[in-house]
């Protein structure tokens, strides 16, 4: 299954705030549909939704995240911990909790496009794990500093999670740590997408 292009208000509208998705918000009137026409939802169905929040909230394809499951249910700790880290720590995820990026889809394109440098070399791939005490900047060309600076002008002014700091002056970000799961960008019930997907096998 392909990364979804489609409408993102109607997956907001069905799943609840999907931050990374898209920095607009519905109008009044049209939040999250809590109840399905048919009734009482099944244990599936909100298995199936907390997994598709997760995947449209990362940007991620349906196999991407599937191989994210496996590596974390191999890892020591709580599998549904170790996924939240694991997605929170791509580079994409980074530069928009830097508010360096308004939306992950944004934040992925300016790594396709060779705008951003890790540890003073270009990174082009979204997906690339960053570690603690990796220096994440724009390259030093006028392009680059104008893409980050107006996605930081026209970013909310939420408190920046505890293990990123950011000179915004220098367009730098630090990644002081591995994330916290208070500090992870979505509500989510993650044992219920491990849950999803044990089930599947």
């Amino acid at each position: 299954m392909s990364r979804y292009r489609g409408p993102r208000f109607k997956k907001i509208r069905r799943l609840g705030a999907l931050p990374g998705l898209t920095s607009k918000r519905p109008g009044s009137g049209s939040g999250p549909r809590s109840q399905p026409r048919s009734g009482k939802r099944s244990q599936y169905r909100i298995r199936l939704e907390e997994k598709q929040k997760l995947r449209f909230h990362y940007g991620l394809t349906e196999r991407q995240l599937l191989r994210y499951v496996r590596i974390a249910g191999k890892a020591k700790g709580s599998t549904g911990q170790v996924l939240l880290q694991l997605l929170e720590m791509r580079l994409d995820n980074i530069l928009f909790r830097l508010g360096m990026a308004s939306t992950i889809p944004g934040a992925r394109q300016l790594v396709n496009h060779r705008h951003v440098l890790v540890n003073g070399r270009i990174v082009d791939i979204p997906s690339y794990r960053c570690k603690p005490r990796d220096i994440i900047t724009t390259r030093n060309e006028q392009r680059s500093k104008v893409l980050v600076q107006n996605s930081m002008d026209s970013a909310s002014r939420e408190e920046l999670p505890k293990h990123l700091t950011l000179d915004s002056s220098q367009y730098k970000g630090v990644v002081n740590q591995i994330i916290d799961s208070k500090w992870v960008g979505l509500k989510i019930n993650e044992l219920l997408v491990v849950e999803y997907y044990s089930r599947q096998t």
